[in-house]
């Protein structure tokens, strides 16, 4: 199983703390941080935009990351919102089989990860 850190872009911290709470939950992530202060300046339908956003940064694997990016996609109020997956190149053995003990497929497992914290 391979790592993936996600990066996805929300408007308001309500809107960002339910996309967490909601992957987290569904053992779409192990574990996600929600970072404000993003100043976001993108193009969009021809014209250059700038907006405060909140960035969601979350670890899950590459086996869950179809059901993640679904659910993202299905729950985000952006009309093309941005869910961006980076492979990880090494990390903490420790937290490695944490994060993979805490995320699954799709399918619940519940208690999976709870001996170790994020």
């Amino acid at each position: 199983m391979s790592a993936l850190v996600c990066l996805c872009t929300c408007p308001s911290e309500d809107v960002a703390l339910s996309l967490a709470r909601g992957v987290v939950e569904a053992e779409l992530a192990a574990c996600v941080n929600v970072v404000p202060g993003v100043r976001s300046i993108y193009r969009w339908e021809g014209r250059v935009n700038e907006d405060a956003e909140l960035l969601l940064v979350l670890k899950t694997t590459a086996e869950a990351y179809p059901a993640l990016q679904a659910h993202l996609l299905a729950a985000h109020p952006y009309t093309c919102p941005e869910v961006l997956a980076l492979p990880v190149a090494a990390g903490s053995e420790a937290y490695l089989a944490w994060l993979h003990g805490s995320v699954s497929a799709g399918s619940s497992q519940l208690g999976r990860g709870d001996a170790a914290p994020p």
